[in-house]
């Protein structure tokens, strides 16, 4: 379309770059002409087309007027208009209205003899029809499933997959058709015709093995049907019980690695080593050397499919791909960077321990060349290899160590440091190394939240390792030559030095005293602070607001110091720590209990939020009453009840795990009113519950009931929660 000289070949340009929507509309009123300019109007169409597929929104009163002119395009008979016209009454369906207009001309194209108009036609028709016109095309289309032209079979094939998907219960009547395609001699329209048959048949299970056990024992001619049956019988081998049929199911994943397809042998290969844990264990050889043959394959695509298999069976068991260790070694070289970093991260999972320094050395030969996202997954890939062999720590910290000093963005320099922090947590021997490592990073670290947290955790490992003055050095420039945040917790970090070191404690507080000077308000008031802490030497100050955490809930701190302020009723009265709510986290560490558990216990009961929204919160330091409160907050009838001040640790079983429905719950203690939170969960899978509530008797202890929030709907196995809020006298309390 557009020639350009020889010098600025390999300039890409694009011819539609700067379109304005108006103009582009007013443009389409050439459709309306007696005899159209083919050429332009297939310029216009390729227009309206592209600007849809970038994101530009059209009203419906332009897309309707704009249909409208498309449909006058119709007495043009140039296949190419007709295919772009075709492509356009598709996008703009969704937008237009009254599009069933065009719905006699689709059809008559549908059933004509121009074999380039009925392909496309098919599709465009089934697009704009719904379940009340689909009776009066279901002749046509039946006869189109069966058509001997594969372009007009495959059409009408997926496009009935297309309807079936949006509930169209019709296109189940067309079985005799959809199974008579199924004998296609044309690859494509075998491929769709099963993957219809498939979609009809998926809600019954003896339909589905029915299905499998018949074309698993006739050869199908296409390779793509052949992939999509190997699918189907890997899903129905997991659902199936031992028997006979797994046995017959096995096999044909057996025979499918021996296929003459390479799609066919990988798809058998890859369902086989997802199987490999549960029915299929014996056969994991089969599947692991088949992918390793694939491993050398000059192909690099074939070459990635297979590393992704094993990767994901890595995964699951490192044990059963370590017999191809070989081959991975040999991919770290592969001129394709993705390749070789998909091999080292398999490495990583599945290497012995004589390698590690070997594999470290390899590594850092492509880390310059290769994207930050994969970069980030070969860190984790390390963190996770340094748990299986922590004896290996300082190969692995001189590579990190190494990392952390090369460019790189905020994501990479993180993982890196979270990577550090674990070998520290896991391996006291590492502490001094981490530490160092670490300090030398934030003399040039230009992200402030790693700054803060590497100068939190040198505070409190650094002031407790052997040679604490060693850090001192690091802590103090950062006082000096930072931004205000920084500087702010550095000096933290100084106080804990001085309160955890006698000796230290005269050098620490000039260098505090330093600090009493600073431009920043928030630096100031820390270096007075902890000056006249360290300074008075009260045992009992310094171990409650230096050496110790705080024992409330820093999120909630910040909610109820908020409520606080906003509240002119409340400022006659001094704001009291103890109307904070306890940090759950630290007082189950006291008590013995992991954190991990308080983050499983939120996520389990918290029956509003998602499971993974609380264990993310958990992962990222967040306690579980951190997570109730944010809960409880976001639901408008509790807006006036104030802050949370306590959640009950864990849930209360009130019913056993085997009855009908379970019910757990969870009590929110307020100021002056309590909420219990029962968490429900549906094990009857032929009932569907409705308007769900749980009932409370108070008797005469001082409590009412004063809202009762159901649930709507309690669906099988999709637990739900209500709510009951309950006042709580003065005499009560």
């Amino acid at each position: 379309m557009l020639k350009k000289k020889e010098e600025d070949e390999g300039v890409v340009v694009n011819p539609f770059a700067n379109l304005e929507k108006s103009a582009v509309l007013q443009e389409a009123r050439i459709f309306n002409e007696t005899a159209p300019d083919v050429k332009k109007c297939r310029h216009t169409l390729t227009k309206i087309l592209f600007m849809i597929n970038q994101g530009e929104t059209i009203g419906t009163k332009e897309a309707t007027e704009t249909f409208f002119s498309m449909t006058k395009l119709f007495q043009v008979q140039k296949p190419v208009i007709r295919r772009l016209l075709y492509l356009a009454i598709k996008e703009m369906a969704n937008v237009s209205e009254d599009v069933i207009i065009v719905t006699s001309s689709l059809t008559k194209d549908m059933t004509g003899k121009e074999d380039l108009f009925r392909g496309g036609a098919i599709r465009a028709l089934c697009r704009i029809t719904d379940s009340t016109m689909i009776q009066s095309i279901e002749r046509y289309m039946k006869q189109a499933i069966v058509d001997r032209n594969p372009t007009v079979a495959s059409a009408a094939l997926v496009s009935s997959v297309h309807m079936l998907l949006k509930g169209n219960e019709v296109v189940k009547r067309w079985v005799n058709e959809v199974q008579e395609a199924v004998s296609s001699e044309n690859r494509m329209v075998q491929y769709h015709a099963l993957g219809l048959l498939y979609h009809i048949r998926s809600a019954d299970r003896m339909a589905i093995s029915k299905l499998v056990a018949k074309y698993t024992k006739s050869s199908l001619r296409s390779p793509h049907a052949t992939c999509l049956l190997v699918r189907i019988a890997a899903k129905a081998l997991e659902d199936a019980d031992a028997g006979s049929a797994t046995s017959d199911l096995i096999s044909f994943l057996e025979s499918c690695v021996r296929n003459k397809s390479e799609m066919v042998m990988y798809e058998a290969a890859r369902c086989l080593g997802q199987l490999c844990d549960a029915k299929a264990r014996a056969i994991t050889t089969t599947a692991v050397s088949t992918l390793s043959i694939m491993l050398n394959s000059p192909k690099p695509t074939l070459r990635f499919a297979a590393l992704r298999a094993l990767n994901k069976m890595a995964m699951q068991d490192p044990s059963l791909i370590q017999i191809v260790n070989h081959d991975l070694e040999l991919l770290i070289t592969d001129s394709n960077r993705s390749i070789a970093t998909l091999a080292i991260t398999t490495l990583l999972k599945t290497g012995q321990e004589n390698k590690i320094e070997l594999l470290m050395k390899q590594i850092s030969t492509f880390m310059g060349d290769i994207a930050e996202e994969f970069k980030v997954v070969i860190v984790d890939a390390i963190t996770n290899l340094c748990k299986r062999f922590p004896k290996k720590y300082p190969a692995m910290l001189s590579f990190l160590g190494t990392a952390l000093r090369e460019e790189g963005g905020v994501d990479f320099k993180k993982a890196i440091v979270e990577a550090i922090i674990n070998i520290l947590e896991e391996n006291p021997e590492a502490k001094d190394t981490c530490l160092g490592h670490l300090c030398e990073y934030i003399e040039d670290c230009e992200h402030i939240n790693l700054a803060v947290r590497i100068l939190h955790l040198v505070g409190v490992e650094g002031s407790r390792s052997t040679r604490p003055n060693t850090y001192i050095r690091y802590v103090y420039n950062r006082v000096m030559l930072e931004n205000a945040q920084i500087r702010a917790a550095a000096i933290t970090a100084l106080s804990k030095f001085g309160a955890s070191n006698a000796d230290l404690l005269p050098s620490i507080l000039t260098l505090l005293e330093r600090g009493l000077y600073d431009t920043d308000d928030e630096v100031r008031d820390r270096a007075t602070f902890y000056y006249h802490l360290l300074k008075d030497q009260q045992k009992s100050h310094i171990n409650t607001y230096v050496l110790n955490r705080l024992p409330v809930s820093i999120v909630s701190l910040e909610n109820t110091l908020l409520s606080y302020t906003e509240d002119e009723s409340q400022h006659d009265v001094p704001f009291d720590l103890k109307t904070v709510p306890l940090d759950t986290s630290a007082e189950s560490s006291r008590l013995g209990i992991s954190t991990a558990g308080a983050s499983t216990t939120a996520s389990s009961t918290s029956g509003s939020v998602s499971s993974g929204s609380a264990v993310a919160a958990g992962k990222s330091g967040v306690s579980a009453q951190d997570v109730y409160a944010e809960q409880l907050a976001a639901i408008p009838e509790f807006s006036d009840l104030g802050p949370l001040f306590r959640s009950s640790p864990k849930p209360v079983e009130l019913t056993e795990s085997e009855t009908e429905y379970v019910v757990r719950c969870v009590r929110h203690m307020f100021a002056n009113h309590v909420v219990f939170q029962f968490d429900c969960t549906n094990t009857l899978n032929d009932q569907l519950l409705e308007n769900v509530s749980v009932v409370l008797e108070t008797g005469d202890e001082g409590f009412e009931v004063l809202n009762t929030i159901p649930i709507a709907r309690l669906a099988y196995n999709q637990p739900a929660t209500t709510y009951t809020v309950m006042s709580l006298d003065e005499d009560a309390s």
